[in-house]
């Protein structure tokens, strides 16, 4: 039987973290798709990245397949995407996920409030 700490290793093990400050310099360079995965609720009462794609991760699947009426056309396999949540963890998932559905270049930025803390920015 799984944990949900049997999960997350196995994400951690297949999607990179980056630093807020990484993902900053990525955002700068403008070459990157930046989802947030919370629910809207939670995006609602602290914002989200400024220009972020808001999926949340029990809608991804859906998202990300360009076979779905409900395909997100960003989410494109060559994408560089980075993922946020709020502290990690829905973020890891969602980049293993992603990477199952054959999307190579995925990492995960962690937690919304370390980009808030580190200057990156904000919308509501």
């Amino acid at each position: 039987m799984k944990t949900a700490k049997d999960y997350l290793e196995a994400a951690n093990a297949v999607v990179p973290k980056i630093s807020s400050e990484e993902g900053i310099a990525k955002y700068e360079a403008g070459n990157s798709l930046f989802i947030d995965v919370r629910d809207s609720s939670d995006i609602a009462a602290s914002g989200t990245i400024a220009g972020a794609l808001r999926v949340a991760r029990g809608f991804l699947e859906f998202a990300a397949d360009d076979a779905t009426p409900f395909h997100k056309p960003e989410l494109t396999k060559d994408a560089d995407i980075v993922l946020v949540c709020g502290a990690g963890g829905q973020a890891a998932l969602a980049g293993k996920t992603l990477k199952e559905m054959g999307f190579d270049n995925v990492s995960n930025m962690g937690g919304f409030k370390d980009w808030k803390a580190a200057g990156g920015p904000v919308e509501d």
